[in-house]
């Protein structure tokens, strides 16, 4: 029954839902509570309404609960989470984003064992991330992006979450240091951490990111590693579900020179990392060069130091994501030559503008060394154009040559050589000085 204009309050009735049904309500303009009885549901997709009231929903025990996928993004949810996630613990997919919630994500979340997708995004959740989410070792995606959560960014994501592939924490309150332990999010295709209050500096583990190691991506192993489980624990119990699975879109953003773009299943090849934004200081570790099959790189506005390391020029654009090739070190303390050759020569200035001591080409900015960089650009040009230029600036200035040649003789050569000419031409100039004389 989505995409109506069907408005007002579900009835909240006594009723048996069997066989374990899909309900698509969304896209309408429902409000008020959620009746309890919907749980029954395997997949209840409810978005893009007005439901303002989660608690009766999810607190009813007397309702057993099969819900496999919850969808309540883009709704008016207010006030603080429920802490009774425990009754729907069978849950793969939950999806709260673009609401209101506020508080801290309650403890009881972590009893969502099977869950596969977390979104919290943009809400106005606050406090530190629980430490009983670690039982939820099966999470695939968390996005708790725009949010206002602090504390340090815990080290038993990286210790219990290792299926992770898409990580977004951007516009947080989060600080402390990056822990060496996302290092071992081996499956990882989207880091985001941009936006926060995170300081030191940036692990050099970063080579064992192994699936940004690799340039060659196999989408169905991917989306087969997402989907399979579903498939294996709820072939049995959620037969349609099962069936159904790809109803559900994995969403991620990324955002670029203040552009928020979204990326669906199809695109999960993009592989970036957005660390801009923070506080981090050192150097850029040379190790980010063995992410050969980076798409997206952004460090910029932070307080990086040092020379950009050479083993960047290994990151690659593919070929098959139209201008995706994005790298951006913009406004740090960067020093030094912008390494030559490679890669880095895809790359535009503003990619690192805003580092006083950077140069190199991409900045017009000629290094120590370099000598004067205005004789070192003509050959550069006149050897990529090659003959087809020779040929034009020599038609070029000679037909300039001929144009003066003929306009100076023509008019002065008759003066010059006729008298009769020259004569009235000395009368004319002798009548316009009299004339403007007289007139001034």
């Amino acid at each position: 029954m989505s995409y109506n204009n069907l408005i007002g309050a579900i009835p909240s009735i006594s009723l048996k839902l069997l066989h374990k049904p899909l309900i698509f309500l969304h896209s309408n303009q429902f409000e008020g509570e959620i009746p309890p009885f919907l749980v029954q549901a395997s997949k209840l997709k409810l978005s893009k309404n007005n439901f303002s009231n989660l608690f009766s929903f999810l607190c009813d025990q007397r309702t057993y609960a099969n819900l496999a996928s919850l969808d309540l993004s883009n709704n008016q949810m207010k006030g603080k989470l429920p802490n009774c996630w425990k009754y729907v613990d069978r849950l793969l997919f939950l999806d709260l984003s673009n609401n209101k919630l506020s508080g801290n994500i309650p403890v009881s979340m972590g009893s969502l064992v099977k869950l596969e997708v977390l979104v919290l995004r943009n809400n106005n959740l606050m406090g530190e991330l629980p430490s009983t989410l670690k039982n939820c070792s099966n999470l695939i995606m968390v996005d708790v992006s725009k949010n206002m959560l602090s504390g340090p960014i815990p080290s038993w994501i990286g210790e219990s979450m290792q299926q992770l592939i898409i990580l977004n924490m951007r516009g947080n309150h989060f600080s402390g240091h990056l822990p060496v332990n996302l290092c071992y999010l081996k499956h990882i295709h989207s880091l985001d951490l941009s936006r926060n209050y995170l300081s030191r500096g940036i692990p050099t583990c970063l080579k064992n990111l192994t699936a940004m190691s690799e340039k060659i991506i196999n989408r169905g192993a991917i989306l087969n590693q997402i989907y399979w489980s579903i498939n294996l624990t709820y072939h049995e119990p959620y037969h349609s579900f099962a069936s159904n699975y790809d109803n559900y879109t994995l969403k991620i953003t990324c955002m670029w020179k203040g552009v928020e773009l979204w990326f669906l299943d199809p695109e999960l090849q993009l592989k970036s990392i957005d660390l801009s934004s923070n506080n981090l200081t050192c150097e850029i570790p040379k190790e980010i060069g063995y992410l050969a099959g980076l798409v997206s790189l952004n460090l910029s506005r932070n307080y990086l130091s040092g020379e950009i390391p050479s083993e960047m020029g290994n990151l690659s654009s593919l070929s098959q994501i139209d201008d995706l090739g994005k790298l951006d070190l913009s406004r740090n303390s960067l020093s030094g030559r912008i390494p030559r050759g490679r890669h880095f020569e895809t790359f535009e200035g503003y990619s690192f503008e805003g580092n006083r001591d950077l140069c190199g080409e991409q900045l017009n900015k000629s290094c120590p060394g370099d000598g004067d960089q205005t004789t070192v650009k003509f050959p550069e040009v006149e050897t990529i154009n090659g003959d087809e230029d020779s040929v034009f600036y020599e038609a070029l200035y000679m037909s300039m040559g001929i144009g003066f040649f003929t306009g100076f003789w023509g008019l002065l050569g008759p003066i010059l050589l006729w008298h009769p000419w020259r004569k009235h031409y000395m009368r004319f100039v002798n009548r316009l000085i009299n004339y403007i004389c007289e007139w001034l």
